[in-house]
């Protein structure tokens, strides 16, 4: 009886230093933004740190779900060890089995309570992370609107508008690019009567009066950046200012992703069609450098050469770069990254030699770029 009783007075105590040692590293992860770059990098497990605060707080979230896994592992493989261990011996001194227990119902209870528990707390975090980084602020708020175009296999980037440090677009779209889309998307008188019997033109086109390959959903800008099989696309974006994307493909599913802003979303032809939510924001971004981008949906055979970079600069120099392409309008982007003394290629990526004799516009429209 003396041994049975201070068998339970040990599992007891083990217990409760598990539950003391579990809980003060929970409470011990609820603050993980220091100025110790060492425990930064080593608490991401894997994760980029982010250049946003919906980056950092997904990383966050990414913590605090792997610290809790780790503490249900431990503690599950911490019970089965010791089962092994203190249950080794199939009979006692006496050589009597030990007493069978069928079942325990305070602890029955307890195993069950605590996976609700746990679901319950992921889910609460899981909202509110969510709610921060699919947060819509209104059109005042944002400071820059990005239209961003993904093709086969490539980028095109164009300022909607801008409100930064004087610098000053309203209305960024280039309506004579945007009318001949329209245009082109759908037939022409002669191509209808075509279509038609008896001599009377056809009600419409193939796709309600418009064609398939219509390509008047996506955005078309004054500025513009677009990417090359010989030249990676830098997007300029200024720092401390809520950004906007808007996103669209002109061909296949492509997904636009900064692994910095540790969030990606998915690219889609016609996403008004689609129903696919189709632009995402970030409130700043916290610091200035050079970040590589990516598709990270499989497109097609130049998949993984679809890259691009994000240079993230101050408010002061993102409108000196916006006033020398507004003032030049015929001059490349490396030129207007020159005239405000950044580098005038991408520094994060570079072009992939693949070979390839073609490449594709942002129309999908297959152009001679031989890469050497």
């Amino acid at each position: 009886m003396v041994e049975q009783r201070d068998g339970r007075r040990r599992t007891r105590r083990a217990a409760l230093t598990v539950s003391l040692g579990t809980l003060g590293l929970l409470l011990s992860g609820c603050s993980l933004h220091t100025d110790n770059k060492w425990w930064n990098q080593t608490i991401n497990f894997g994760f980029p740190t982010g250049v946003t605060p919906e980056g950092t707080a997904v990383r966050e979230f990414w913590t605090l779900t792997v610290i809790a896994s780790l503490l249900v592992g431990f503690l599950v493989w911490g019970l089965i060890f010791w089962s092994m261990a203190r249950h080794r011996k199939k009979k006692n001194d006496n050589g009597e089995f030990p007493r069978q227990t069928a079942y325990n119902v305070p602890l029955e209870l307890i195993y069950t309570a605590i996976p609700f528990v746990i679901i319950s707390l992921l889910f609460y975090f899981t909202v509110i992370t969510q709610n921060k980084v699919l947060d819509l602020r209104p059109e005042e708020e944002v400071g820059v609107k990005v239209d961003v175009t993904a093709f086969q296999w490539n980028w095109k980037f164009g300022y909607n508008k801008v409100d930064v440090a004087g610098a000053s677009i309203e209305d960024g779209t280039n309506e004579e690019a945007q009318q001949a889309a329209e245009d082109a998307g759908v037939l022409s008188d002669e191509e209808r009567m075509a279509l038609g019997h008896d001599g009377e033109p056809a009600a419409g086109g193939p796709i309600h009066g418009r064609l398939a390959e219509d390509k008047s959903y996506l955005y078309y800008n004054d500025i513009e950046t677009v990417g090359t099989s010989e030249e990676v696309p830098v997007l300029v974006l200024p720092t401390d200012t809520r950004v906007e994307f808007r996103l669209a493909s002109a061909d296949v599913v492509h997904s636009f992703w900064i692994p910095e802003f540790i969030y990606k979303l998915d690219v889609m032809p016609h996403p008004g069609q689609n129903q696919q939510l189709s632009m995402f924001q970030i409130s700043e971004i916290d610091r200035e450098g050079a970040f590589v981008g990516r598709c990270a949906e499989m497109c097609g055979a130049y998949h993984a050469m679809m890259n691009f970079e994000l240079r993230s600069v101050s408010p002061e120099a993102f409108a000196d770069y916006i006033q020398f392409r507004q003032d030049n309008p015929t001059a490349s982007n490396a030129e207007a990254l020159e005239s405000i003394g950044e580098e005038p290629y991408s520094t994060s990526t570079a072009p992939f030699e693949t070979g390839r004799t073609d490449t594709r516009d942002q129309n999908n429209v297959i152009e001679n770029a031989s890469v050497n």
